[in-house]
């Protein structure tokens, strides 16, 4: 093949124009959010119950960086769980007493301390709500719907947890 082919020159300056795009978000800085550093090496959960879901997502999340353990007494913070509650309540219904909106709630309090009780962060409550249409003739889309509103949230609690987390001085 010679420069002069017109495959090869168009191949060539393709290339070329391409270059800078390929390079760009590298050399500007650009990556992707991480989770927020956690400044200590060892973590216990406390006042969850057995299969609590948000309990499970704070140990996976939690345990990337550090170590999750079961003795409270061993850790070097405790995460005191106050409240963990999933609410569904009627915002709207028809004359006819038919559902037409319902809010979805969750809320957990929490507070961080020391084996011997010295307080890391006082009590936190965090209380997330999403409103959400229903109607009786997509029942079952709906009840799908509700259990992803509740994943997000959820997903949106242990965030905001790993955040002040990340923020605590040991």
């Amino acid at each position: 093949m010679s420069w002069c082919e017109p495959g090869v020159r168009r191949r060539a300056l393709l290339a070329a124009a391409l270059a800078p795009v390929a390079a760009g978000p590298a050399g500007c800085g650009f990556a992707l959010r991480q989770p927020p550093r956690l400044p200590f090496r060892s973590l216990a959960l406390t006042g969850f119950e057995p299969a609590s879901p948000l309990a499970q997502d704070l140990r996976r999340q939690i345990g990337a960086q550090v170590e999750v353990l079961a003795d409270a007494n061993k850790a070097e913070v405790v995460l005191h769980s106050l409240a963990d509650q999933r609410q569904k309540s009627v915002v709207a219904s028809t004359a006819a007493a038919q559902v037409r909106e319902l809010q979805l709630r969750v809320r957990f309090e929490f507070r961080v301390a020391t084996p011997d009780g010295r307080e890391l962060m006082p009590r936190v409550r965090l209380l997330l709500t999403r409103d959400m249409s229903y109607s009786e003739t997509f029942a079952l889309a709906k009840e799908q719907e509700e259990a992803e509103l509740f994943r997000d949230m959820q997903a949106d609690i242990v965030a905001q947890v790993m955040r002040r987390l990340a923020s605590i001085k040991v």
